[in-house]
């Protein structure tokens, strides 16, 4: 069973974050820069909200007209879901389709140590079967020789 631990030590856990003041603009610029789909938002060392550009897309559409100055306060999402190092990634899975959810921090006694996306969670999973593939491949080859 890979934990959400097993899962960061391949990822990384490095994790950019924006500040609730923080303008919609340079928000969205910096994940552009860093070729990212969300971040955790936060303050005094606190995850308060997240924010990803389907909240900007939900956000540009709901508005009639929509400022980019706006502060990420107003457009975060919270309460958020967490998960920590020990949880499976089924776990993971789990959580976001129940919540429809693409993204999940992770916090290590109350620290933000890594996000966990969709993608991360479905690329363990395929390397996982394939794996087991490979391993079915290998016992069927030997038992026929």
């Amino acid at each position: 069973m890979t934990t959400v631990k097993d899962l960061l030590v391949g990822k990384g856990t490095e994790v950019w974050t924006a500040h609730p003041d923080d303008e919609v603009r340079t928000t969205l610029q910096m994940m552009s820069t860093k070729n990212i789909g969300a971040v955790p938002v936060v303050e005094n060392d606190k995850v308060v909200g997240f924010f990803s550009e389907r909240d900007f897309a939900r956000y540009s559409i709901s508005a009639d007209c929509f400022d980019m100055s706006t502060p990420i306060r107003e457009l975060m999402v919270h309460p958020v879901f967490f998960v920590d190092p020990g949880q499976s990634i089924e776990d993971c899975m789990s959580v976001m389709t129940n919540k429809k959810l693409r993204h999940l921090p992770v916090l290590e006694d109350g620290k933000l140590t890594g996000i966990i996306s969709i993608g991360d969670v479905v690329k363990n999973l395929l390397e996982e079967k394939q794996e087991t593939i490979n391993a079915l491949e290998h016992f069927l080859w030997v038992n026929m020789i």
